[in-house]
């Protein structure tokens, strides 16, 4: 998924594993929850609603500036602080999730829009695709269309509620929050900063490695019996 995609999914991986070393349990499993509800109920379908990864990634990832994305990927590596299920508890409250949500938007505005909003309409245009009402079949094109309302369950992250609850009375338009911009000028930089560096010290590390291969193997009595033989040997 690219360089700086691959990166962040490498940080938020991180992430998820210190939650679930703090909490015992991984993260997302109300989604897994669900998914073994929907294959209980008879004709259920059951469909991934929320935007692909990759593309929110790097929406992600170009509307951060080169700083922001410095200062996120610090505070990803330096992640320590201790989560309780008190504390999991007490971000079901709306206040404090508001509160949270506020200080985001804040702190970084643009991964707020990207990562928040703009899966929110997503996430609203899904589920009104989903809960279209279903026509009945018809005996005969000469009888009156009939339909009946659908049953749909969404299961969301409590953050992406509110934004739900606004976009569902609008005309939603994916389209403009499905495309990729191309990277600007300094994240192909950084990228051919971080190539760069990574082959340099890998073509290092070889050259040390050989380096020491080729001394030990010279330190070896059958090497050395044989460059004495070497010596030895005079021209006619």
């Amino acid at each position: 998924n690219g360089v700086m995609s691959g990166l962040m999914q490498m940080l938020l991986l991180k992430v998820s594993a210190h939650i679930t070393e703090q909490l015992g349990m991984a993260p997302g499993g109300e989604f897994r929850e669900a998914f073994k509800e929907a294959s209980k109920v008879p004709f259920c379908k059951f469909h991934l609603g929320d935007r692909p990864i990759p593309v929110t990634f790097k929406r992600a990832i170009a509307a951060l500036s080169f700083w922001q994305k410095v200062k996120l990927a610090w505070g990803l590596c330096f992640l320590s602080d201790p989560i309780s299920k008190d504390d999991v508890e007490k971000c079901k409250q709306k206040d404090l999730l508001e509160q949270m949500m506020a200080e985001m938007i804040g702190e970084f505005p643009d991964l707020h829009r990207t990562i928040v909003s703009e899966r929110d309409v997503y996430l609203t245009y899904m589920l009104k695709q989903a809960a279209k009402q279903i026509e009945l079949p018809r005996a005969s094109e000469a009888e009156p269309r009939q339909y009946i309302p659908s049953v749909v369950v969404g299961v969301v992250g409590m953050g992406h509620v509110p934004g739900i609850e606004k976009n569902w009375k609008s005309d939603l338009n994916i389209q403009e929050i499905m495309s990729v911009p191309p990277p600007s000028a300094s994240s192909k930089i950084f990228r051919f900063v971080i190539k760069a560096t990574v082959f340099g010290l890998v073509g290092y590390g070889c050259y040390r490695v050989a380096q020491r291969t080729v001394r030990f193997l010279l330190s070896t009595p059958a090497a050395q019996s044989y460059l004495q033989k070497l010596t030895e040997v005079r021209p006619l």
